[in-house]
């Protein structure tokens, strides 16, 4: 089997809560996202998607993943989509960094692959374990008292991780923490996630502030260096997050005992192919994960679903349902959260099919 067509589609992804704020001020209202489809000449279609945080989040952006594909494209035709090792050690070669761009490739590589052997991707990286697993809920960045409002709403809906989007001013997050704390009820589950915006200083005092809290705290400022000096300073389960982007850093977190739990985004590493090596590491380090990407729609769903239905439970922190985000479904047969939950689909591959005529034409089309 050989690729021999690489396509880009540009679709819009507007948010049901009119926009998603979080440190910095930074705030999106409309997810700009990319679906990548790879045909075949055995006939197989696979499709990925891409849909970076806005460029402001990570080095990361969304007219850099069409121009990418245009870029890269090029160097895959011809290649075996289902040599996923090969295929990635190709395009790493052929354009260095850029791991995102690489993402949606690799993933419609993953839904290729199922596809060409009947297997449900889940089942390709590792096995399906049980019948669902946990989903989260991030709370955008508001006043204390409407985030804590939120969570009633969010629970009803089947929630009990929450994650509370921090970083700004110290004295208010520190209020926030609390009033969200006061309405969670046995069983949830709060993580404070600043997204970098602390600055050390600022970091210690939080976490100090909120000591007899039961709170993860994520993420709390811009540099490892500066999250461990936080670690080293508080008894919260910590998570780290925008740092992790390599097993080099993986690595040298467990070896610093830097991290209790840490977020693998599939985009940041590259695809499904990297992200799964992370994962597989993690389990072997006893590192436990949440498991997602950086952001997207039906089809970054999907895959999000196979790569945490693919991990071993005990190692599973908690994942997320991007599409209930979003007001646009870009694919039939995406999974859906059902009380706080989801699963990946039985279905050969990803188990999507991409709505065309939401999709409309190609932007970049190689091969």
């Amino acid at each position: 089997m050989r690729i021999t067509k690489i396509s880009a589609f540009r679709v819009d992804l507007p948010l049901h809560e009119g926009d998603y704020k979080w440190s910095g001020g930074k705030s999106v209202t409309v997810f700009d996202s990319t679906v990548v489809r790879v045909e075949t000449d055995a006939g197989i279609t696979g499709y990925g998607e891409v849909c970076p945080l806005g460029p402001f989040y990570l080095p990361a952006y969304a007219n850099g993943v069409r121009a990418g594909i245009a870029e890269l494209g090029p160097h895959l035709i011809g290649e075996d989509p289902t040599q996923l090792g090969k295929l990635n050690r190709t395009m790493d070669a052929a354009l260095k960094g850029h791991a995102y761009v690489k993402s949606g490739i690799d993933m419609a590589c993953w839904d290729i692959l199922g596809k060409a052997t009947g297997q449900p991707v889940c089942v390709l990286m590792g096995g399906r374990y049980g019948e669902d697993f946990v989903l989260y809920r991030a709370i955008s960045q508001e006043a204390p008292d409407r985030m804590a409002a939120k969570v009633a709403g969010y629970r009803a809906e089947g929630y009990k991780r929450f994650q509370l989007k921090v970083g700004g001013e110290a004295d208010v997050d520190i209020e926030r923490i609390r009033q969200v704390s006061a309405v969670l009820q046995p069983g949830d589950r709060l993580v404070a996630d600043a997204n970098t915006g602390w600055r050390m200083h600022d970091a210690l005092r939080v976490v100090k502030a909120v000591r007899d809290i039961d709170v993860y705290i994520e993420q709390p400022c811009l540099s490892y260096e500066e999250c461990l000096t936080v670690r080293q300073h508080t008894d919260h389960p910590f998570v780290l997050d925008e740092v992790i982007d390599s097993v080099d850093v993986l690595v040298r977190g467990h070896a610093d005992r830097a991290m209790d739990v840490v977020n693998i985004k599939i985009s940041k590493f590259g695809g499904l192919t990297k992200a799964r090596q992370a994962r597989d590491l993690c389990v072997s380090l006893g590192v436990v994960m949440t498991l997602e990407d950086s952001w997207g729609g039906d089809i970054v769903t999907a895959a999000i679903a196979h790569f945490a239905h693919s991990c071993p439970p005990e190692f599973l922190f908690t994942s997320t349902d991007f599409n209930s985000y979003v007001t646009k479904s870009i694919a039939d047969g995406a999974p859906q959260r059902v009380n706080g939950r989801m699963s990946a689909s039985l279905a050969p591959g990803l188990g999507i099919s991409p709505r065309m005529d939401v999709l409309g034409r190609a932007v970049v089309e190689v091969g």
